[in-house]
């Protein structure tokens, strides 16, 4: 019976995180959506394009470099060890690819391994991988409309299959050094996939610039309206949507969290494997979704971009600690980082002169690090882990795990690489380019095109028409 149960368990685990890849695939249709709406009609193609290459590029790079990170380097740089072995993450394993279980083959590998990866490592692999996605397209949307494709890919190959998986083996495992050393809590990614994502595109804009006539000769801001504001809305609910799925993903669906063997108790935990259940964090989710919703559009005076924006940023804000929070925290955990990133997106335009073309540093970056401080403060004294001896959650330990996340994991890796990039001349497109459009070989054959078939139609007609009087 035992055995059976095992085995259910892990069948089921397996169709679970499947169910949850499927529903996060749509965060990435909303961010094209979303994206597209967003640049003006002479770039929107250009705008899809860079956004839907990430699948390939980014899938690649993770497949062979991103999934071996994640659990070789938990220790961090030395900090609480060294590399670990893990075969099974390895791109020539057996185990990436079709395996049924049983005795491996590979001499690295444990029947325990082939038990518990055979079913299970495609999966979770899918699962992180998408996380992987949504850290590029993070990138993407803010820097629509002047960066080369190229570069843009290069730039979110390095934080979708590299520094953001660090970040995931360091404070979002059951055993990263962060956790061990800080109490990091980050249940469901404030901080592991928005705030480095938020730093990392903050980076890139400082040496990218704004788009030509952003801003005026004195330094004020002009507004370019999107080319398609439905696209938007829609792109939103989809992110939304898929939202769903990427909370999920953050669960161990089931597994028996009884400390003392002396029965079995069965729940959903978090990443971290601490005990949590689906019905607090769907309440929660729905809360922090309301509070920003409410506030982005207080805040905007009903500006619809913002207002959805503001929806987002809410469940990003709360997402550190909502396998805790109670659903009035919750909410006004929503309320307070919407709030500060509207604030502070327009006080880093102003000041800085930053084009962020959607507000994804604001409502990422801003709202990420906010959410993992806060975290630090309303759940102060909670174990960050059931392992003894681990660090228990602090505010101390959350603001350190925030400027790692932000500042030295995001910010300063996309900050020397745009520069380099820069140097190079390969980080900006000509101006000429810019002006005319990155649509523009792509409209005027379709303008061409239209010419043609316009005037085909009309001797077409003439000739009917010549017809017709005989």
């Amino acid at each position: 019976m035992q055995n059976e149960l095992s085995a259910l368990t892990v069948i089921f685990t397996e169709f679970y995180y499947w169910v949850t890849v499927v529903m996060m695939f749509l965060i990435h249709v909303g961010f094209c959506l979303y994206e597209v709406g967003v640049s003006r009609e002479k770039n929107k193609l250009n705008t899809l394009m860079k956004n839907s290459m990430l699948i390939p590029v980014i899938t690649f790079a993770f497949f062979f470099v991103g999934w071996w990170l994640y659990f070789a380097c938990q220790n961090g740089p030395g900090i609480t060890g060294g590399l670990k072995s893990a075969a099974w993450s390895l791109p020539w394993n057996e185990l990436m690819g079709p395996h049924m279980g049983g005795q491996p083959a590979d001499s690295t590998l444990t029947s325990g391994d082939t038990a518990t990866w055979s079913r299970l490592n495609g999966v979770f692999w899918a699962a992180f991988l998408l996380f992987s996605w949504t850290a590029g397209s993070i990138l993407s949307g803010a820097v629509i409309e002047r960066i080369r494709s190229g570069a843009f890919w290069l730039l979110a190959i390095l934080v979708g299959s590299i520094t953001w998986v660090l970040v995931a083996a360091w404070g979002w495992s059951d055993t990263g050094w962060m956790v061990q050393k800080l109490g990091y809590h980050d249940a469901y990614a404030s901080g592991v996939i928005h705030a480095i994502s938020g730093g990392s595109a903050l980076a890139i804009l400082i040496h990218l610039g704004p788009r030509i006539g952003r801003f005026r000769d004195d330094g004020t801001p002009r507004a370019f309206p999107a080319h398609n504001t439905w696209m938007i809305i829609i792109g939103m609910f989809l992110i939304f949507t898929g939202f769903w799925g990427f909370y999920a993903a953050c669960n161990v669906p089931i597994i028996d969290i009884d400390p003392d063997d002396s029965r079995t108790f069965f729940s959903a935990t978090t990443i971290y494997l601490t005990p949590t259940t689906l019905s607090a964090i769907t309440v929660n989710f729905l809360m922090a979704l309301t509070g920003g919703l409410l506030i982005g559009y207080i805040v905007s005076k009903g500006d619809p971009f913002w207002t959805f924006q503001g929806g987002l940023g809410g469940v990003i804000t709360a997402s550190a600690g909502n396998d805790l929070y109670h659903p009035f925290q919750a909410f006004f955990i929503a309320v307070l980082g919407v709030w500060c990133a509207y604030k502070l997106h327009y006080w880093v335009e102003r000041k800085f002169k930053i084009d962020d073309a959607v507000g994804a540093v604001a409502i990422h970056g801003y709202c990420g690090s906010i959410g993992v401080i806060v975290a630090g403060f309303l759940l102060w004294g909670y174990p960050s882990s059931p392992n003894a001896g681990y660090a228990p959650i602090t505010p101390w330990g959350q603001i350190a795990g925030a400027v790692i996340v932000f500042f030295v994991m995001g910010f300063v890796p996309c900050y020397a690489a745009a520069w380099a990039l820069k140097r190079a001349g390969l980080l900006r497109i000509p101006w000429e380019v810019e002006l005319a459009g990155l649509d523009h070989d792509i409209m005027a054959d379709e303008t061409a095109h239209s010419r043609e078939l316009v005037e085909a139609e009309r001797e077409a007609m003439q000739q009917r028409l010549k017809e017709s009087d005989k």
